[in-house]
């Protein structure tokens, strides 16, 4: 009966060491363990010109301020498809009743319908621009980075934050008077990349004065993007 009860308790015993292994590798995967983060930077250019175009039209007949709106705007789609590399986007169109002065009774109605256009060509943007202000308004004046320029700085800014990263773990290594490192883990990200840099709408003056079409001048600049590489490695020591 006594060596039943001292044989179970051996086993208890081994089963229990056997049961903390795992608690102990886990221990020691953290063993001179140090997390670290790098950051790189860079300025990209805003090669992406967006403007938004509108026209704005009031009428007692709704469907003739319908009508007088849809002409406006397939005149202004016309011109633009003329022009290459620019891509059209209609923007939102809406109507809504106007009012007496009391709120009682309707007078009339107003419509506004806008158009998008995008381009990484500026000059043919800017003179399509100038030429649609003749029957449109400016809604305003955009300036972002286009996909193909994000993808490709993206790429870079990639390579050169784990760059950055191996050479804040090897200093650390050195420092703490390692023989070498191997990454426990790395996680990259990209500080997510501005939305277009707005202008205020232009006032064009010049074009009500003069009938010839008046050229926008633009100036896009740059973004400043960056990417961190945060994680941990394990130093191996001497």
């Amino acid at each position: 009966m006594h060596t039943f009860r001292r044989s179970a308790a051996l086993l208890a015993l081994t089963v229990g060491s056997i049961a903390s292994l795992p608690a102990l590798a886990a221990d020691e995967l953290h063993y001179n363990q140090i997390s670290l983060r790098a950051e790189v930077s860079t300025e990209v250019a805003r090669d992406l010109m967006i403007v938004t175009l509108y026209t704005e039209e009031q009428n007692t007949d709704p469907a003739k301020l319908a009508a007088d709106v849809s002409t406006t705007m397939n005149k202004a789609l016309a011109q633009a498809k003329q022009v290459k590399d620019i891509t059209l986007r209609q923007g939102s169109r809406n109507s809504y009743p106007i009012y007496d002065t009391k709120g009682q009774k309707i007078t009339g109605w107003r419509e506004r319908a806008e158009l998008r256009l995008e381009s990484s060509d500026f000059a043919a943007l800017s003179k399509l621009t100038g030429e649609l202000l003749g029957d449109l308004k400016m809604g305003g004046m955009d300036f972002a980075i286009a996909d193909p320029t994000r993808k490709a700085s993206e790429d870079q800014l990639l390579k050169e934050a784990v760059t950055a990263f191996k050479n804040r773990a090897q200093l650390a290594t050195d420092a703490l008077g390692g023989k070498g490192y191997k990454i426990v883990n790395l996680n990259l990200n990209s500080n997510g990349y501005p939305q277009p840099y707005l202008r205020a709408p232009m006032m064009m003056k010049a074009a009500a004065m003069d009938s010839a079409p008046v050229t926008p001048e633009v100036e896009a600049g740059t973004s400043q993007v960056s990417m961190t590489a945060d994680g941990s490695i394990e130093v191996l020591m001497q």
